[in-house]
């Protein structure tokens, strides 16, 4: 009873931890966007640090299953869940950023911007995939969903490699920040080594069936 108590208690600070490390730093973004505070280019600021924001947290996510497995801290599987939505929500206010202070709510120019350039289409595709997986992170509906919500989710993989390849695209000059975080995303895949390699394999079976 100590035990589960304990391990209550753990999750529970951490998710208070998750919750001001998450939302104070996009609370205090918005807070000098909106008295201009942000310098002399603070759209791109903006944008800039939502998407970020939302790469971290995604990468953040993918370390907490091998630091469990290490450690044996299985409670920190409990906190996946609520990364995964502060991930889904920075992206959200990245891809409404752009749309909104860039664009100015022209919606055919977002589409128009979406099919004309690649990193704008592996964003948007990355978006979708995150979005998917946010409102299936549901209970009812994961228990609906049965095995192919495991399947869904399978594809958090994919998700950082398009999220990493569009940071690279996206980068005019100063590289060295894009292949850091698209390094990072390899090591942590690699991680994940045989299972991606078993998904793959059931993937191409299922194909030539």
């Amino acid at each position: 009873m100590n035990k589960k108590i304990s391990t209550a208690k753990k999750v529970l600070m951490l998710k208070v931890v998750i919750h001001l490390v998450a939302f104070l730093p996009l609370f205090n973004l918005y807070y000098l966007a909106f008295n201009d505070l942000l310098g002399a280019d603070p759209v791109e600021r903006v944008i800039h640090f939502t998407g970020i924001g939302a790469f971290n947290l995604l990468l953040v996510t993918l370390t907490i299953s091998p630091i469990a497995k290490k450690f044996k801290q299985g409670y920190l599987l409990q906190v996946r869940r609520l990364l995964g939505l502060y991930a889904f929500s920075y992206a959200f206010m990245h891809v409404l950023n752009f749309l909104a202070f860039d664009l100015q709510f022209a919606w055919w120019l977002f589409f128009n911007e979406i099919v004309k350039r690649p990193y704008i289409t592996i964003g948007m595709l990355a978006f979708v995939l995150v979005a998917a997986l946010a409102i299936t992170s549901l209970n009812s509906l994961k228990r609906k969903m049965g095995k192919s919500w495991q399947n869904l989710h399978n594809f958090s993989y994919l998700i950082v490699v398009l999220v990493a390849t569009h940071f690279y695209w996206s980068v005019k000059s100063e590289l060295i920040s894009p292949l850091f975080y698209f390094l990072l995303t390899m090591v942590l895949l690699g991680f994940r080594y045989k299972k991606i390699k078993a998904l793959l394999g059931s993937l191409f079976s299922k194909k030539l069936n």
